[in-house]
């Protein structure tokens, strides 16, 4: 299991993926939470270099760029070490507390508030070491950033927009199913109809998140390549990538947000459903996971 599947499972419970450049700063921010993972240790002490890797793919950094990203991620999993961990603890004590019993869908509701008000918070340190190297990066790199992102495209088509409506139906209700048992262990099938009713029920369209995804991607380049090679001042550029890193976070469109709510409501019902169906035993099971992440949170946080 990589970091960057992790992090998708995280907040694609229907699909809905964010642009990757704000994706990977997140990785920091909810590596391991909610997904179970022998060797989340290992895979947290090794997130700056897979998070290098991640980027440099995507712009094919220069030698003096290389130093200053590596250096920028190890910095800021240091800061993400000192502070954020022990609130990851005090989440996942909450949650245990909570598993045993039902849950509404504001209760859900206030878990995803909660990961994304994590992902905010390392967005927001990031933002100066992303807006100077954005100042050092040549057109070329922007060319790179394209190419990955058609062949990012390529594979949302296939995962999502490809085959026959129920095929595509198939292909979800599978994907929720794997995550959802890395948490509950193996589902029987009460919840397994839980989730191709909330499938069948759903209000995502891939075609419109598609059409989502390219304008967020134009909107990357857009604001890119002014900054590009020293074009602009240091406070000009920081304040566009503070600007960018909003507008993926909470569209401006009015018609989207609307949209992207209600998604983000249908999928905390979809959560506090599958939940409320499993048994007491799979409830253990989850409430042993999340305490397995406890303390391997304690243990970095040590660290």
């Amino acid at each position: 299991m990589n970091i960057l599947s992790k992090w998708r499972s995280v907040l694609a419970l229907n699909g809905q993926r964010h642009p990757r450049i704000i994706g990977v700063l997140a990785v920091l921010a909810v590596a391991g939470l909610l997904q179970a993972c022998s060797t989340l240790k290992l895979v947290y002490n090794q997130t700056p270099g897979l998070a290098y890797w991640y980027l440099d793919g995507h712009f094919d950094f220069l030698d003096a760029q290389s130093l200053r990203v590596k250096d920028d991620l190890a910095g800021l999993q240091d800061w993400h070490r000192k502070t954020q961990l022990p609130g990851y603890i005090a989440t996942l004590q909450k949650l245990q507390q909570q598993l045993p019993l039902d849950i509404t869908t504001d209760a859900a509701c206030a878990v995803f508030a909660d990961l994304r008000g994590k992902l905010t918070a390392v967005s927001g340190q990031a933002e100066p070491a992303v807006a100077a190297v954005v100042a050092t990066l040549n057109a070329g790199q922007l060319v790179q950033l394209e190419r990955r992102f058609a062949k990012g495209n390529a594979e949302y088509r296939g995962d999502f927009m490809e085959g026959t409506p129920q095929d595509r139906q198939d292909k979800r209700v599978e994907q929720l199913r794997s995550r959802a048992e890395r948490l509950y262990g193996r589902l029987d099938e009460p919840q397994r109809a839980v989730l191709s009713q909330r499938t069948a029920q759903s209000r995502f369209d891939a075609s419109m998140f598609y059409a989502e995804k390219l304008r967020r991607q134009h909107d990357v380049l857009r604001t890119l390549r002014p900054l590009i090679a020293g074009q602009a001042a240091p406070e000009k550029t920081q304040a566009a990538v503070r600007g960018l890193f909003e507008r993926t976070l909470n569209p401006t469109d009015a018609a989207l947000r609307q949209n992207q709510n209600a998604l983000n409501d249908e999928n905390c019902g979809t959560f506090a459903a599958l939940h409320n169906s499993t048994t007491a035993a799979q409830r253990l099971h989850a409430i042993q996971t999340l305490q397995r992440y406890e303390q391997d949170f304690r243990v970095l946080n040590a660290e």
